[in-house]
């Protein structure tokens, strides 16, 4: 094989001319190939000094290789726009994923915002059933509740009608005896037909006079020494230390007695104020009940006090001073001022006060029919608002 490839003759200059023509043409093709965007491998041309290819290509004929150069000339155009269909059908097959991708996504967006509204607006009504979801017999029982309600008189209603007329017969007994406690019942009794005189000198001026320091200081604020500083015209002092002592006990006891009774009148004005709202007739009936239970208490008073003035006299003086420095001698000035007479009739004024002012609430209060009737109107007109606030509800 060395031997015969040696002696191969030179190739003319027609077959040299066409074989480097022909050369150029696959070359020339995979440049336009890639120009025009295609993957192509270069097939690199034959130099001197490459190893790889022959130094020449036996060539029968210049008709075979004109025929080669048309064959490769013809693959190079038909690829050509194999390769640019292709590249057209991948950038349009890219755009139309494109697009189906921007559509799938406008449509998720559109989807998880009317989910979140859905969510929301599950959100905002979670907290209260629908009106249809809710059941006749729910319907029902609600309703039964609000009669019930509405119909059920309240607890503390009550509670304050029964402190109003508890709290009555304490403040109208300090109330009355406020009443007899001041100079102008003084007055009247020194004066009046049938009280016996002082028959150790006093005149009814004396006694005007002197009787009214002592009711002074049962209602200001002074202190022992209003009354244990007095002196008679002779110089003597008016009252002993003892006398002194018990009028301070009798001033702390009524002051007691005051501050409770105008506590309780302000709890009580307190507590109307609410029944007037609340309770329509709920006064009437604390007041009527109130005086009906001080005619009790006053009527029971009044007979022990009839069946023995002096043992009721000496009962209610251990009660309320138990040390018993209330007891003095005839001549002593307290008795002179105030003999048994004058506690006798201060108790009639009191219980006649009393009896007065109950007879008078006992009229105004009566349970009457159109009194209850109005009660029964205003009840029901509160029964109505009080259905209309839980409705609202």
């Amino acid at each position: 094989m060395p031997a015969s490839t040696s002696e191969a003759k030179a190739p003319e200059p027609s077959d040299t001319a066409a074989d480097s023509g022909s050369g150029s043409t696959p070359t020339a093709a995979a440049a336009v190939l890639t120009g025009a965007g295609a993957t192509a491998v270069a097939v690199p041309p034959h130099t001197a000094g490459s190893d790889a290819s022959p130094k020449t290509t036996p060539v029968s004929t210049g008709a075979a290789s004109a025929q080669h150069r048309g064959a490769e000339t013809e693959s190079a155009e038909t690829a050509i726009p194999a390769e640019t269909a292709s590249l057209e059908r991948v950038s349009g097959s890219h755009s139309a994923a494109a697009d189906t991708a921007a559509a799938a996504d406008a449509a998720a967006a559109d989807t998880a915002a009317g989910t979140g509204s859905e969510i929301n607006g599950a959100d905002e009504s979670a907290g209260r059933p629908a009106d249809d979801d809710i059941s006749d017999e729910e319907i029902r029982r609600r309703a039964q509740e609000r009669e019930r309600a509405g119909e059920a008189k309240p607890v503390l209603a009550r509670i304050l009608q029964v402190m109003i007329a508890v709290f009555f017969p304490v403040m109208l007994l300090a109330a009355a005896i406020r009443a007899v406690a001041t100079p102008l019942f003084l007055w009247v009794e020194y004066h009046r037909p049938g009280f016996p005189a002082d028959s150790y000198g006093f005149s009814t001026d004396d006694r005007m006079t002197y009787g009214s320091y002592a009711v002074d200081y049962l209602l200001n604020f002074s202190g022992a020494r209003y009354l244990g500083d007095l002196v008679m015209a002779s110089g003597e002092p008016l009252y002993l230390e003892s006398e002194v002592s018990h009028m301070a006990d009798v001033k702390t006891v009524l002051t007691v007695a005051f501050v409770t009774a105008l506590a309780m009148a302000v709890l009580s004005l307190l507590a109307c104020i609410y029944l007037a709202k609340r309770s329509p007739g709920g006064i009437r009936r604390a007041l009527f009940s109130g005086s009906v239970v001080t005619l009790v208490l006053v009527g029971a008073l009044i007979v022990t006090a009839v069946l023995g003035w002096e043992s009721f006299f000496t009962q209610v003086h251990t009660i309320f001073f138990a040390n018993g420095n209330w007891t003095f001698r005839m001549d002593d000035t307290l008795i002179r001022l105030f003999p048994a007479q004058f506690w006798m009739d201060a108790g009639i004024a009191i219980a006649g006060l009393v009896l007065l002012t109950c007879i008078v609430v006992l009229i105004a209060a009566w349970p009457t029919k159109a009194r209850r009737e109005r009660s029964r109107r205003k009840q029901e007109e509160a029964r109505r608002r009080y259905l209309d606030s839980l409705e609202a509800v």
